[in-house]
């Protein structure tokens, strides 16, 4: 009796573990990958499954899957993230261990996985290939030296997830555990909201080395290089509205405050040829204008992820809660346009004594544009202000016609 009937008969929680793979027309590989897997389950002892989450394939990969004992689990959703949503959710095992069709990963070779989800108290074990070896050709020079490495390298930064090989398609987890985070992305960036969704739930993450070999179809694969890595950097990005909105948002107004400080009273003569005038100083205001609408947007950001649930809440997010509302951003933009009103009022007043003629003080312009700058700035804090209004207005289900009439 083989591993993957053994497991047919030991139905819900007497199955251990379950190896799920994403299949879209496989019909190359899947077989090598299925008896790997076979082989792991027969040598090892481990009560397990094998299912086959096929993303609507049509050159018979689901008769190859079936006809070696395989279960297929059918995604109509195209997408990996879809498939692999599809295979978590019909899968038995307590843990799943997930990986790619394409015969690139050894399924034979799982012991590391299963030893750290059994032993380590790991939610979340991550494969690096780094670690356990990258064959000639396996990995495309793009992927390992500039896509992988700048990810896994902004992941760290961004969530401090300490995995090296942030986008290792070979990892194994807990079953209760990443169904809890409710995943919903469909794509590629399945793989990075996986590992961004563990961290920020809390959930113990470790690593295990792994080798990568080239993949067996004679095809392309199917992740595309540009496309995915921007979906995986703009979801890294989405879910971290500090680094997206706010320490962007904080250098801009750090410097264009700074250069209008230094600017109020005059140019600047920093070299024999370089002078700082009037035009750097409208540069520097405009500065500040983006950079306290992208503070603002990170405020937002971050109040409407904490209040949906899409984050879990931190001392900044406990903090704006405590004390940004929209009557206080209101008052202040209202506090902010009378300052810009009244400087651009002086500076009106002063060409208007001179009959409107030509300026010939040259601190008029400057009052001009901090005028404009203070007035342009209190307009947007305070559609922010009603805009967050809007966000915590609460969700009300309609109800059912009639409704109203029954007692």
């Amino acid at each position: 009796m083989n591993a993957v009937t053994q497991a047919s008969r030991l139905q819900g929680g007497a199955i251990e573990l379950t190896v799920l793979m994403p299949c879209l027309n496989e019909a190359e590989t899947l077989a090598a990958c299925i008896n790997k897997a076979k082989a792991y389950l027969d040598r090892s002892g481990v009560v397990g499954e094998i299912v086959i989450a096929d993303n609507g394939s049509t050159d018979g990969s689901q008769d190859i899957a079936s006809g070696l004992g395989a279960r297929v689990v059918p995604v109509s959703q195209k997408g990996y993230g879809a498939a692999l949503l599809g295979g978590i959710a019909a899968a038995h095992g307590r843990y799943i261990i997930m990986g790619d069709a394409d015969d690139s990963y050894d399924f034979g070779t799982l012991d590391p996985f299963v030893e750290a989800l059994r032993g380590g108290g790991a939610d979340l074990v991550m494969g690096n290939r780094f670690k356990g070896g990258i064959e000639p050709g396996a990995m495309p020079f793009l992927h390992r030296y500039l896509g992988n490495s700048v990810l896994s390298l902004l992941g760290r930064v961004f969530f401090h997830v300490k995995a090296r090989d942030f986008h290792c398609g070979l990892r194994g987890f807990r079953a209760d555990s990443i169904r809890k985070l409710d995943l919903r992305t469909t794509g590629m960036e399945f793989a990075s909201e996986m590992v961004v969704r563990s961290a920020l739930a809390g959930l113990t993450i470790a690593e295990v080395p792994t080798t990568l070999k080239p993949d067996g179809r004679s095809r392309g694969p199917h992740l595309k290089t540009w496309r995915d890595g921007w979906r995986h950097l703009k979801f890294l990005l989405m879910y971290n509205p500090r680094w997206l909105f706010v320490i962007p948002g904080l250098l801009l107004c750090a410097v264009g405050l700074t250069l209008t400080a230094g600017l109020s009273a005059g140019p600047v003569q920093l070299s024999n040829s370089l002078t700082l005038d009037l035009n750097t100083f409208m540069a520097a205001c405009f500065m500040v204008v983006t950079g306290v609408q992208l503070v603002t947007f990170g405020m937002l950001s971050r109040l409407y992820a904490d209040r949906i649930g899409l984050l879990p809440p931190n001392a900044a997010s406990r903090w704006l809660k405590a004390h940004i509302s929209t009557d206080r951003l209101a008052l202040g933009a209202g506090a902010c346009l009378l300052v810009g009103l009244t400087l651009f009022g002086s500076a009106f007043g002063s060409w208007a004594a001179m009959s409107f003629g030509p300026l010939n003080d040259p601190s008029i312009p400057r009052v001009v544009l901090l005028g404009l700058m203070l007035i342009a700035t209190a307009f947007q804090v305070f559609f922010s202000a009603f805009l967050l209004g809007v966000l915590e207005i609460p969700a009300l289900r309609a109800k059912p016609p009639g409704s109203e009439n029954n007692v």
